[in-house]
This record gives C-alpha cells, structure tokens and sequence, in this order.
C-alpha cells in the first residue's frame, strides 16, 4: 500500500549525466551555440527527466484543475458571489472556459476535479471532495492534518494514474472563490513576508476592501500559528483543498519523473509548500507566467524560477499553464526536428 512517504521517497534527482549529452546536443543543431536561449535551457531540463529517459515527448498533455470552496469567504473577501465556484466548475464541463478553451489549442485535456466545492456531487466532474469547503482559516485551521495528507496522497495517485496511462507533460489549475486569501498566507509564511506585500486584488476585489483583506490575512497567521518548516502544516492550517490539491498532482509528476507546468499565484502557493514537503519538486516545476496578482515576483523569487511568459494574466483556472506547454513543444521539436551542423556539412567557432 503507497503511503505519503513511500511516493515522497519515488522522486529522483534528475540525470545530470543526460542533462550534458542534452547540452552536447543542442550546442550541434544548426544554430549558433545558445542562440535559442531558454528554450534550449528548458530542452536541458527536461532531458534529465526520468519520466523523459525514451525521448522528449510531451505530446500527451493533461491539466489537472483542483475546484474548492473556502470558509473564509465569510470575512468578505472576495467580489464574486461563493455560488461561481459551482456554476464556473460546471462550466467547464462544458469545455467553454478559459483553460479549456487554451487547454484545447494546446492539445491537453483538462481533468476538472471537485475536492471541495459546496455544492452536491456535480455531474461530468470527477468527485474527489472532502468537505463541502475548508474551514475559515480567520477563525482556525482549514482542515485537519489527516485531510491535508490524505488528499496529498490522493491527488498524486491521480497524477500517478495518468502518467500510467501516458500523459507526459502535467498542469496545475484551480478554481475557488476567495483562495487568493489562504494563497497569500501561505506565500506570507513560505517566503517570511508582511501580508502588505503578499496580498492583492484577487478576482477584482475593490480597492477599498484590499486593507480588510490584509487584516483577515493577519488574523489567520495569528490564530493559526503554522510551523513554516513543515509544508504539510502550512497547508492544512492556512491552505484549502485546491491548494492542497495541485501540490499533490507536483508530488505526483516528480515521483513519476515527469515535468508539471504552473499556472498562476496560487500555484506558486502550492510549489512552495511542495517543495517545502520534498525540495527535489522544484527541479520538475515549469513556471509558465508572471502573475499579475501582488506577491507574484516575491514567491516566484523564494522558487527561484523566471516565468516564460509575461502577458497580465491572472484568470487562473490553469490558463497560464495551457499557454506555456506551446513552449515546452517547442523546446521539444527544437530537440528532436532540428538538423545538426555536422549534418549539413557547416563548422563553427567555438563559442559560435
């Protein structure tokens, strides 16, 4: 029987002998050495992959979008009425939202997982919920530790499952209303931040209310009291369970050796909690966009991960995601389509 600790123990360090003949390589295509800059950066990384080890291949895409409700929408929070989690969950079901509409363009399916939406099991949606919405992390935890562990494990067997079934290339979305809040908490305790620095507008919350959000932050870390040391600890006291979900699907692709793509600030949430539970997370985690949301560049800074793309975005949902694995194509083709400067006869300086 897998347990938490048998899957933590499953994520290897990449291959950094296949990371040299990777760079070996790509310094003989028909270019000049690193003049495709991160791209061939990226085609590095994922080379010494062992999800990776028979070819880069990512055509298999899957995003995997961790749909909740959270209890402190009751401190006023968030603009959006608590009843779009469930109508825009639905939604998606009918392929018509932002991630499923990128997602499609980009050639992945979107996996819409209910783990906590305050509603009745929804038809079309996988059901994985443990409660109808984590508790007010303004008042106390978000859930119990068992809940946070066995939702980990859970999350990352799915992930585990459709790398079986051949998925090579992962992304992380959510959807809940208020869970920019508990994001920003965990981004203030990951990174020993002020909540001034961590907390933004969400899903356009007037400007007015942004100190009250502050405030609720601050209540939340003073009840709560996490151990910033235990990832596990931070998720159940301040997170929720979209939050919990997506760091169990990056659990999940490292244990299977396979690179999973981020979305926006609340997955940068979720990796620092994942790489807080295991650090070798990091080294499978894509960044795909610079958030707009406030506290974006400090916790991707703690990552120490530059984004691809630099485009306002702060949809959510896994929409940054879907864009940034045209990328991760790319790098792809450029490894495997591209001739070789031997191979047309054509010798460079070094260096060149």
């Amino acid at each position: 029987m897998q347990t938490l600790a048998t899957l933590l123990a499953a994520i290897a360090p990449l291959d950094r002998d296949a990371m040299l003949n990777a760079r070996r390589y790509i310094d003989g295509l028909l270019k000049p050495q690193g003049s495709l800059g991160r791209l061939e950066t990226l085609a590095v990384q994922l080379a010494g992959m062992p999800g990776l080890k028979d070819g880069l291949d990512t055509r298999r895409k899957a995003i995997m979008v961790m749909c909740a409700d959270h209890g402190v929408y009751a401190e006023g929070v968030a603009a959006a009425p608590q009843a779009v989690t469930a109508i825009q969950t639905m939604n998606m079901t009918r392929r018509n939202t932002g991630v499923c509409v990128l997602g499609a363009l980009a050639g992945a399916e979107v996996t819409v997982v209910d783990v906590g939406v305050d509603s009745e099991p929804l038809p079309g949606v996988l059901n994985m919920k443990v409660a109808r919405g984590s508790g007010n992390i303004a008042t106390g935890p978000a859930m119990s530790r068992r809940q946070a562990e066995d939702l980990l494990l859970a999350t990352s067997k799915l992930t585990l499952m459709k790398a079986a079934e051949g998925v090579r290339l992962f992304g992380v979305g959510e959807l809940g209303m208020a869970n920019t809040t508990p994001a920003a908490a965990m981004v203030s305790v990951f990174t020993d931040s002020d909540p001034l620095d961590t907390v933004g507008m969400g899903a356009n919350l007037p400007a007015d209310k942004i100190a009250h959000k502050v405030a609720v932050v601050r209540r939340a870390l003073a009840i709560n009291q996490p151990d910033a040391d235990d990832g596990v600890d931070v998720l159940a006291r301040l997170g929720g369970f979209d939050l919990v979900g997506m760091t169990g699907v990056m659990l999940g692709a490292a244990a299977a050796g396979l690179p999973v793509v981020l979305d926006g600030y609340l997955s940068y949430a979720s990796a620092l909690a994942a790489c807080r539970i295991a650090p070798g997370v990091r080294d499978y985690l894509i960044p795909s966009h610079l958030s707009a949301e406030k506290g974006a560049q400090l916790a991707l800074r703690h990552l120490e991960l530059e984004p691809y793309l630099h485009m306002g975005m702060r949809l959510g949902e896994g929409s940054g995601a879907a864009l940034a694995m045209h990328i991760v194509d790319a790098a792809c083709a450029m490894y495997n389509q591209m001739e070789t400067l031997a191979g047309s006869n054509i010798e460079l300086p070094e260096g060149k």
